[in-house]
C-alpha cells in the first residue's frame, strides 16, 4: 500500500488533480470553514484499508517503543507569564498523559502521506500559504501518539498558527475535542476570560467528536483546546503532521529531549 490511491479517497478529496474545479472547491470550502470555525475536517479522507494498515503498524510499537509524556502544566506550557500572578486562575496547571512515537519510528502510510507533495500542496492553499515545507527533524516531523484509558490532551494554546492531524482510532467513549475559539488575541491575553473557561464557565465552549480517518486542520493559536480523558479499553491514536513555511526545520536537541525523551 504506497499509492495516495490506496491511502487518501482521491474520489472524494482530488488532492492529486490541482488543476481540477473539484480540488479548487475542495480548497474554497477548506478556507469558508477556517476563516468561520476557526478548522475544517475532511471525513474519511484516509481509506479503511489504509487505517487498518497504519494501526497494525504502529500499535506494535507503542507497547515496546514509545516515549510516555506525562507532564503537569498551565494552558501556556510557560512556568510563569509576565504580567501574571503566580497564583492567578489562569496559570491553573493540569496533566497531560500520553505515549508518543517519533518520526524515525513511523513509516508506511503515515510517512508516505506526510512525504507526498500533494499533501502539503493542498494545505498550503487551504492555508493560504505560499508553500509548506516538511521538516528536517527526524523526530518532530511526524508524530503518532496514543492515548489509553484515563490519559488526556489538556488545556492549551499551540505554538504554531496551524496544527495538522490525522485521526486513526477514536476510542469506545471520551477522547472529544474540546475547543474555545478566539478565546485571545495578539493585543488581548484575556487572563480573565481563560480563567473562566479553565473553571468550567464559558458558554461558547464547543465539543466536537471525531471519526477515524479524519483529517483536520486547525487553527490553535489563539484557540484553548483539549482532548477529554478516553474511556474503555481501546486508545485513542492519532497522527500530527510538522509543516513550516520555510524549509530546513529542525528542534533543538532541548526541544527534542523535552518532547520525546531522547536526541537525533
Amino acid at each position: 500500500m504506497d499509492t495516495m490511491q490506496d491511502i487518501i479517497d482521491l474520489d472524494r478529496y482530488p488532492l492529486d488533480r490541482p488543476e481540477s474545479p473539484e480540488w479548487q472547491a475542495l480548497v474554497a470550502r477548506a478556507r469558508a470553514e477556517l476563516a468561520r470555525d476557526g478548522m475544517f475536517n475532511l471525513e474519511g479522507f484516509l481509506k479503511p484499508e489504509a487505517i487498518g494498515t497504519a494501526i497494525s503498524a504502529l500499535v506494535p510499537r507503542f507497547d515496546g517503543e514509545s516515549f510516555t509524556h506525562a507532564r503537569k502544566h498551565n494552558i501556556y506550557f510557560r512556568k510563569e507569564i509576565p504580567g501574571l500572578a503566580p497564583g492567578h486562575p489562569a496559570l491553573r496547571e493540569f496533566e497531560t498523559v500520553n505515549r508518543t512515537l517519533c518520526g524515525d519510528q513511523i513509516g508506511g502510510v503515515v510517512a508516505a502521506l506526510y512525504d507526498w507533495p500533494g499533501f502539503a500542496r493542498f494545505l498550503a492553499a487551504a492555508m493560504e500559504k505560499p508553500v509548506l515545507h516538511t521538516m528536517d527533524d527526524p523526530l518532530a516531523r511526524v508524530n503518532a501518539m496514543a492515548y489509553g484509558e484515563g490519559e488526556a490532551l489538556n488545556w492549551h494554546f499551540d505554538r504554531s498558527e496551524f496544527t495538522t492531524t490525522l485521526l486513526l482510532q477514536a476510542p469506545e467513549a471520551g477522547g472529544e475535542f474540546e475547543y474555545r475559539s478566539d478565546l485571545r488575541s495578539d493585543d488581548d491575553p484575556n487572563y480573565e476570560g481563560v480563567a473562566r473557561l479553565l473553571a468550567g464557565g464559558d458558554p461558547a465552549l464547543k465539543r466536537l467528536t471525531l471519526g477515524a480517518g479524519t483529517l483536520n486542520v486547525f487553527k490553535g493559536k489563539n484557540t484553548a483546546h483539549r482532548v477529554t480523558p478516553v474511556k474503555g479499553a481501546r486508545a485513542r491514536i492519532i497522527t500530527v503532521f510538522s509543516f513550516y513555511e520555510r524549509p530546513g526545520v529542525r528542534f533543538t536537541e532541548e526541544e527534542q529531549r523535552g518532547f520525546y525523551g531522547r536526541a537525533a
